[in-house]
């Protein structure tokens, strides 16, 4: 909305009607902006004058020669008025001088004429009272402006919402990019997305700013810095390619309050949000998590990942879940910090790797990655090469100079900056590296990152000599946890094992399970397995029979013997799940 009305709007009031205004000269310039409205009937009036007036004149005082009305036309040009208006009828009869009409369309200034007497009283108290009551609207707007973002920075919004309610109130498209020109965040106002984005990077680098909150006219964007305490770390701009009813250059005031308050709100949220994950980790969970909810249509979630610098279209797709390994210590206790730092491994074992996808974390146990490959003929040399820098980044993150912390510690992490606890790097070795089945567009893409995070789940106990796990190699073991919730694979495992478990219930000192776990893990070598029961061969020969007795089975069988076997693993996988 405009504070000031236009020529234009003014030659529209009812008391400047009256006068039956004409355009002579300067047409052109009819939308300019009027700050006020000045009568004079002296010569040297450009003077006193500011800019912005509409100057109204009986043209009694004016020269009489023609040299004289064009030096006078030329001052109040140069002053910066919004027009002149001359009544008719006590100076000039029937039309204006000459003179006055060519140096006035010259110079683009408007000049009319009131062919009928007309008081300037009404004339300036009906343009006054325009120009108060915008600036009574403009202030309430600007009030609503300062109440709405208070409660957005009350109430912790997201950043995609303050985003959104600025371009609500705007009425224009708003977008929040980081310090590489990447989308964080947009509002449309209703405008197309696929061109407002489109080429997003080469565009903004193209928008000039000068000081801290600037309008570029050229590019018609409002841009203002994102941060805090001396660090910027984005940039919220507005479109505003100029007031297309007046040919106003300038945002009125209330778009750049209004673009300043939303970046402080930015600002101040990320501030809040310091023990929480970097806005652009944000932004690649939210379309991780829409992909795999089907929360948003894959059209958006292409357009928002493009924006982001990660082209997920025309791409050959691989659904990536690195988790930590069960024997991992601590792994069945995964903190949030923990899990933030194998977030972040992974974000720069992908940069190290000169990969591009998205990442981040997928729940509280595992860190969920969409690598974006040019082929299929990419994928497991991206793949090895992923795996490879990952390694590398937490064997770099756990080695630290000193050994401070005694041997078997992990040295690396970091201090936490509220309580100055030091949250220890993960050891390396202790993740699992899963991938899907590669896909070739982004509707397919739920079902690789959810088959990468079945074989990251079914090879937590996995071989340790694989960089990447894949669904051929999770084995029986895997194929059994893939199947864990599966009610007739539970009902398998009580048939087989459950006499033997409900024996061990009430007797908790011998607990034959492990003893039947370690004569079928041992190949049914009855001295290895003792051995590894330390258990005189005695004793385990009658603890196999009682076995035999309780579960009705024939422990020299090989067939009642891999049933066994085959019910132990479900049972673990159960178990696990």
């Amino acid at each position: 909305m405009r504070v000031f009305p236009t020529v234009r709007e003014v030659l529209a009031l009812d008391p400047v009607r009256h006068g039956g205004p004409r355009v002579v000269a300067g047409e052109a310039g009819l939308d300019r902006l009027v700050r006020w409205v000045h009568a004079a009937e002296v010569p040297d009036i450009a003077a006193l004058l500011s800019g912005g007036e509409l100057v109204l004149t009986t043209g009694i005082g004016l020269p009489a020669d023609d040299a004289g009305l064009r030096a006078f036309i030329d001052e109040l040009a140069d002053a910066g008025v919004s027009g002149l208006l001359v009544e008719l009828g006590r100076r000039y009869r029937g039309a204006v001088p000459r003179s006055m009409v060519v140096a006035a369309e010259r110079c683009g200034l408007p000049l009319v004429e009131l062919h009928r007497v007309t008081p300037f009283v009404p004339i300036t108290e009906a343009v006054h009272a325009l120009i108060v009551d915008a600036q009574l609207t403009e202030l309430r707007a600007t009030e609503e402006i300062h109440q709405r973002f208070t409660e957005l920075s009350v109430e912790g919004a997201e950043p995609a919402e303050v985003v959104r309610q600025a371009a609500e109130l705007a009425g224009c498209p708003v977008v929040l990019e980081n310090l590489s020109r990447q989308v964080l965040g947009y509002a449309t106002a209703g405008q197309n997305a696929e061109l407002l984005l489109r080429g997003w990077e080469q565009h903004s680098r193209r928008i000039r700013q000068t000081g801290r909150t600037a309008y570029d006219p050229d590019a018609g964007w409002l841009v203002t810095m994102v941060g805090a305490r001396g660090q910027d770390w984005g940039r919220l701009l507005l479109r505003w390619p100029g007031d297309l009813s007046t040919g106003a250059g300038t945002p009125p005031t209330r778009l750049t309050i209004l673009l300043e308050r939303a970046a402080s709100t930015l600002a101040l949220g990320r501030l809040i949000r310091r023990d929480a994950e970097g806005l652009e980790r944000q932004i690649h969970r939210n379309l991780l998590t829409a992909l795999l909810d089907h929360a948003r249509p894959v059209d958006e979630v292409a357009l928002r990942a493009r924006a982001l610098g990660v082209p997920l279209d025309r791409r050959h797709l691989v659904g990536v879940v690195v988790r930590y390994r069960a024997d991992d210590p601590g792994a069945s206790a995964v903190g949030q910090a923990r899990l933030r730092d194998l977030a972040e491994a992974v974000s720069q074992a992908l940069r190290d790797a000169g990969l591009t996808g998205l990442s981040s974390t997928l729940d509280d146990q595992a860190v969920g990655v969409l690598l974006a490959l040019r082929g299929a003929a990419e994928e497991e040399p991206a793949l090895t090469a992923f795996a490879t820098a990952l390694d590398r980044v937490r064997e770099g993150g756990d080695a630290v100079a000193g050994g401070r912390d005694g041997p078997g510690t992990a040295s690396g992490g970091r201090d936490d900056p509220a309580t100055g606890v030091r949250t220890p790097a993960p050891r390396p070795g202790g993740v699992i590296v899963a991938a899907g089945s590669g896909v070739g567009t982004l509707r397919e893409a739920r079902r690789s990152l959810i088959e990468a995070r079945q074989v990251a789940d079914a090879a937590r106990r996995g071989r340790r000599d694989l960089k990447v796990f894949r669904l051929p190699q999770v084995g029986l073991a895997g194929l059994l946890h893939l199947l864990r919730d599966e009610p007739r694979l539970q009902t398998f495992v009580e048939r087989e094992l459950g006499p033997l478990l409900a024996y061990d219930a009430e007797h908790p000192r011998e607990q034959l399970l492990g003893t039947l776990r370690a004569y079928l893990e041992n190949g049914r070598n009855k001295s290895a397995a003792a051995a590894a029961a330390h258990l005189s061969r005695p004793a385990f020969y009658e603890r196999l029979a009682r076995i035999g007795r309780i579960l009705g089975v024939d422990l020299d069988s090989v067939d009642d013997c891999l049933s066994l076997h085959v019910a132990l693993l479900a049972l673990d996988a159960v178990r696990d799940g």
